[in-house]
């Protein structure tokens, strides 16, 4: 009896080894880092050794893209859900929920350089371009700040464009509401319309809980629209975990309004946080869910 007793005691020590042994792997990406190890040797040895011999600046956005996609991987447990509606050849406009700190964006970016073999063109801020060493990353990476013009011209040479409608407005000042900030704003609609493209919405579950910022302080509001000055207190880096959201193209109709598109895209991006976001956003939530993940929760 004594050594069934015993038996029983060490099967459910093993039990529970296992299962902290699963919460780790899972917290910290374990259970696929092997895999990412084996992705990654491929590259080193294969990918990136052609695209270096092709172009020294294709093999640096690769180099780039797998170091950000092993860190959004680890730090993240990072996932993109509807990679395929992105078009593998062709143009199409992408319009995003902007974060205090957009690393979701970045990790997307490496996600589409690694698997779809392509570089998006991105719309930023003008203040990027005049922060000093900033400017030859920004070209390699093929960011612009953004005159509609060249924004059509990128799109009309076959190339993925995306747009935080936005910006920097959205990012200091929305919190844990998700609240969104386009301020009336459909320029980026009128680059649809005038490359003749489709618009693909696309939200960060979490993205707040990662970084947030103290933007209800009304001098820091003040300051902005005064002056432009994105200057507002941001704190965290917390490991929480995040999940990118693709939803459905919408098409390019000759028929629409700038305006009316811009309002359609908006209520597409505001469909994708209602489904896929627990408001009030929650940092403690937010970490928890590295563990229990999966589509319950989505």
């Amino acid at each position: 009896m004594a050594a069934a007793d015993e038996s029983y005691v060490e099967g459910q020590s093993g039990s529970f080894v296992s299962y902290i042994i699963d919460i780790v792997e899972k917290w910290t990406g374990l259970e696929i880092l092997e895999g990412s190890l084996h992705y990654l040797d491929y590259l080193l040895k294969r990918e990136l050794q052609e695209a270096y011999s092709n172009n020294v600046w294709d093999g640096a956005r690769k180099t780039l893209a797998t170091l950000w996609d092993g860190h959004a991987t680890i730090w993240h447990g990072y996932e993109v859900h509807g990679l395929e509606k992105i078009p593998n050849a062709g143009p199409a406009l992408i319009v995003y929920y902007h974060g205090a700190i957009p690393v979701d964006y970045y990790y997307f970016l490496a996600k589409v350089i690694i698997h779809k073999g392509r570089t998006c063109h991105s719309v930023a801020d003008h203040f990027l371009f005049k922060l000093p060493g900033f400017k030859l990353l920004l070209e390699v990476f093929s960011v612009m700040h953004g005159p509609q013009e060249e924004c059509v011209k990128a799109l009309k040479s076959g190339h993925l464009l995306a747009i935080s409608p936005g910006g920097v407005r959205e990012a200091l000042f929305s919190d844990e509401t998700y609240n969104i900030f386009w301020c009336g704003r459909k320029g980026f609609a009128q680059v649809a319309i005038d490359a003749q493209v489709p618009i693909i919405p696309m939200f960060t579950r979490n993205i707040r809980e990662g970084f947030r910022t103290f933007g209800c302080f009304g001098i820091c509001r003040w300051l902005y629209e005064k002056f432009k000055w994105p200057f507002v207190p941001t704190y965290g880096g917390f490991p929480v975990k995040f999940c990118t959201y693709l939803g459905d193209p919408i098409p390019y109709d000759p028929n629409i309004t700038s305006a009316e598109l811009a309002d359609k895209a908006k209520q597409a991006v505001q469909s994708l946080i209602n489904k896929h976001q627990k408001i009030p956003g929650n940092i403690l939530r937010a970490l928890l869910e590295r563990v229990h993940w999966g589509q319950k929760d989505e």
